[in-house]
């Protein structure tokens, strides 16, 4: 086997699942990331389920959201005889009469997702003396990826530092090109792992009018102090650009929609409490998306809600 397809974590997870499919059989191996009430598709070998990278399925549906909790096995060749797997909504929807399943977890030794497998016939009993084949290989996979997860931090924030350079001078946040080119990093780890990640656009309200009767400085002074704020309320891996005159940007990487809905309040509060008002749109990305389409939607977002605001 060549070994430089375990390079990196969706090649070593590619060839896992070819391999177990050449070994175990299986019409669909997959590898899975949960997020919320989302299990997303990352990886599979789909041989009749028509299963494809990017989709999404319930979570609570799932055969795997019993397994990872303990109440059923890892292995079942007849999953019709775990009451559990054949009581579950995904069971009712497609053929699924054998199963496996092993639990995959994060570089905090949380739960990031699974290694499964699924099939519309029953399999012998055998099927169980590879239980140990499955643990290994899964463990392996979490591994890659808790390794992975760590320098992909670490890449973070090398990319801010080299994109120091790209900084708006007046406000000191990134400016369009450091936002671009830091989009395009964070895109390619998102597709990889499954991110869920937000972004909001915002426009500070009446600022072309408080720059024609208070002068530039004053427009000047309250730019610098929306960029303070938003700095001043975000996390550090957390990217603020300021990509047009008096509109700002920010990524937020890894919150799922609740989360993302609280933090637009929350800005728009702190904003309030230091004078600025604001419009503000927020998009989530989701598997099948892009971040750049993301922050289309949350700019449209952004203008639907300036043009609705009452006048004072």
């Amino acid at each position: 086997m060549d070994l430089q397809v375990f390079d990196n974590f969706e090649n070593a997870g590619q060839a896992v699942l070819s391999f177990l499919h050449k070994r175990l059989g299986f019409d669909l191996w997959m590898i899975t990331r949960t997020e919320g009430d989302d299990w997303i598709v990352l990886q599979s070998e789909d041989h009749g389920y028509g299963v494809k990278p990017g989709q999404v399925f319930r979570w609570a549906d799932s055969f795997c959201c019993h397994m990872v909790e303990g109440l059923t096995p890892r292995m079942a060749p007849c999953s019709d005889l775990v009451t559990l797997y054949a009581s579950a909504p995904i069971a009712q929807q497609i053929t699924i009469k054998s199963y496996i399943g092993y639990p995959l977890l994060n570089e905090h030794g949380e739960l990031f997702g699974t290694l499964c497998a699924i099939d519309p016939q029953p399999k012998p009993e055998s099927l169980k003396l590879e239980e140990n084949l499955i643990e290994l290989l899964g463990g392996l996979l979490s591994l890659t990826l808790q390794k992975e997860l760590k320098l992909a931090e670490h890449s973070r924030y090398l990319e801010r530092l080299k994109a120091e350079s790209c900084t708006d001078e007046l406000t000191q946040v990134y400016n369009e090109r450091g936002w671009e080119k830091l989009l395009e990093a964070e895109e390619e780890r998102s597709r990889r792992y499954g991110h869920f990640c937000a972004i909001y656009m915002l426009d500070l309200d009446g600022f072309k009018e408080i720059n024609n009767i208070y002068g530039r400085a004053t427009g000047d002074a309250l730019l610098q102090r929306a960029a303070q704020t938003l700095k001043n309320n975000t996390g550090k891996n957390d990217i603020i650009a300021r990509v047009g005159a008096d509109e700002f940007a920010i990524l937020k990487v890894n919150i799922d929609k609740k989360q993302a809905d609280l933090f637009c309040q929350y800005l728009i509060d702190a904003l309030q409490r230091v004078n600025v008002a604001v419009s503000i749109g927020c998009a989530l990305r989701h598997p099948a998306t892009t971040l750049k389409l993301v922050q289309a939607q949350a700019a449209t977002l952004m203008q639907f809600h300036q043009q609705n605001k009452p006048q004072n």
